[in-house]
């Protein structure tokens, strides 16, 4: 279980940071960055992967309650243009520098998720497999993770065919199928080679 070792090891505040979904052939990639508060942490915070949709609303809700949050936000037309290494950094940045607008500050030291770091001004440290040791970066990944399945499942809505709300735009067979049947939307990530792939000349 995610704890605090990590960040008692920082001079606060600390920021906690994660991403979700590099992977997806559809749709942004959505990072988060949480200073979670002294007293009052919700119970339950563990990596968003081994939660469920419904545990993971409910505590995206609680700590958006009691924390400082923020969240960045690049789209997949932006990831074709910077690829999607530069648009993670991105979206960690736009996330970090949203908690610090929040703060009125720069944070202390920010914990991400992962071997690299964006280029910024933050005192930072990598932490590999964080969002299993770090809360904060824990909380991150609950909240990254939420706001885009949130944002898929509204998509889904517009393209139907696609089951965006089943598959958050990852490449499942089904989502494949209708690729090749339908061709890629507005949000599918061209650079991607299963989408290029459907739009090339016969």
């Amino acid at each position: 279980m995610p704890g605090l070792k990590h960040e008692k090891l920082c001079l606060g505040p600390v920021v906690g940071v994660d991403e979700a979904g590099r992977g997806p052939l559809a749709g942004p990639v959505v990072a988060a960055a949480v200073i979670l508060p002294p007293k009052g942490v919700p119970r339950g915070i563990d990596d968003s992967k081994k939660l469920s949709a419904s545990e993971r609303e409910r505590l995206c809700g609680r700590l958006k309650g009691c924390a400082i949050v923020g969240i960045g936000i690049v789209e997949a037309d932006e990831i074709d243009r910077l690829n999607i290494y530069w648009a993670t950094m991105k979206a960690m940045t736009l996330a970090v520098d949203a908690v610090a607008d929040l703060l009125g500050a720069v944070p202390g030291h920010v914990l991400v998720d992962g071997n690299r770091l964006p280029r910024w001004g933050y005192a930072a440290t990598p932490l590999v497999g964080g969002d299993a040791k770090s809360l904060s970066i824990a909380a991150a990944s609950i909240v990254a993770k939420h706001t885009r399945d949130q944002m898929m499942i509204a998509h889904a809505a517009t393209y139907p065919h696609y089951n965006w709300h089943s598959n958050k735009g990852y490449g499942c067979a089904k989502h494949l199928a209708a690729l090749r049947d339908h061709g890629p939307t507005p949000l599918h990530r061209y650079s991607f080679a299963p989408v290029a792939q459907t739009v090339l000349p016969l």
